[in-house]
């Protein structure tokens, strides 16, 4: 693993204290594939998702080979395909979506690993660049303390085809994930990850693990005793 910032719980910026917190990207991580375009699928079918990646395809191209910005391309996807649904449609939808199709693309061994940090009495945390639409509602079920992912920004409860703040991929999630800790700094940060989306949060954490990379790390029998409001 490449050298990256200070570690979360580098001693010489703050004390440390008995907390550990497993930061979990999700697609690719947790579940087997993409899970946007999956529940984008799902909200709007076959015709109305061929056709909005049709439509922005210039810009989904170009987030591929890095000459747009991925978050402004999937902003595009999004306005294209589910802009103008209504919120409580989308919350339906997702729903629906983590009841009858999300189960298929969880990983079996990740959900295990998910058990195991949550046993163990440790902190759990999704970082993810897919919507909090459908993310936190699976995230509840699975025992997560909190979910850091992408807003959709709503205007008269309808959605405006943007994003209410920034893409969370790449530094967004340390960012993010700084952001969430505050002031609790955590004895032990677990990071998983799949892709370059995760290099800075895998680089901050004291047990990265890259998909495709060795074994899962062992886990700490410490529980931790320190609370995040």
């Amino acid at each position: 693993m490449p050298e990256g910032p200070p570690k979360v719980c580098d001693p010489a910026r703050s004390q440390r204290s008995s907390l550990i917190v497993a930061a979990f990207d999700f697609d690719g991580t947790i579940t087997r594939s993409d899970t946007l375009r999956d529940f984008v699928y799902f909200a709007v079918g076959r015709g109305r998702f061929v056709a909005g990646v049709v439509r922005t395809a210039p810009w989904l191209f170009g987030a591929l080979i890095r000459l747009c910005e991925r978050g402004s391309a999937k902003a595009r996807f999004l306005a294209a395909t589910i802009g103008g649904m209504t919120r409580p449609d989308l919350e339906a939808t997702a729903q629906l979506y983590v009841e009858q199709r999300l189960p298929a693309l969880i990983r079996p061994e990740m959900t295990a690993r998910v058990g195991e940090h949550h046993q163990l009495g440790h902190h759990l945390v999704l970082v993810s660049a897919s919507p909090t639409l459908y993310l936190k509602l699976w995230a509840k079920l699975a025992g997560f303390d909190a979910v850091l992912a992408t807003e959709l920004e709503f205007r008269n409860d309808t959605f405006s085809g943007r994003l209410a703040g920034p893409n969370c991929w790449g530094p967004e999630k340390v960012r993010r994930l700084r952001q969430w800790l505050g002031s609790e700094q955590p004895c032990v940060l677990y990071a998983y990850g799949d892709s370059r989306g995760d290099r800075e949060m895998l680089a901050l954490a004291d047990n990265p693990w890259l998909r495709g990379h060795g074994s899962l790390p062992e886990l700490s029998q410490s529980t931790a005793q320190v609370g995040l409001t």
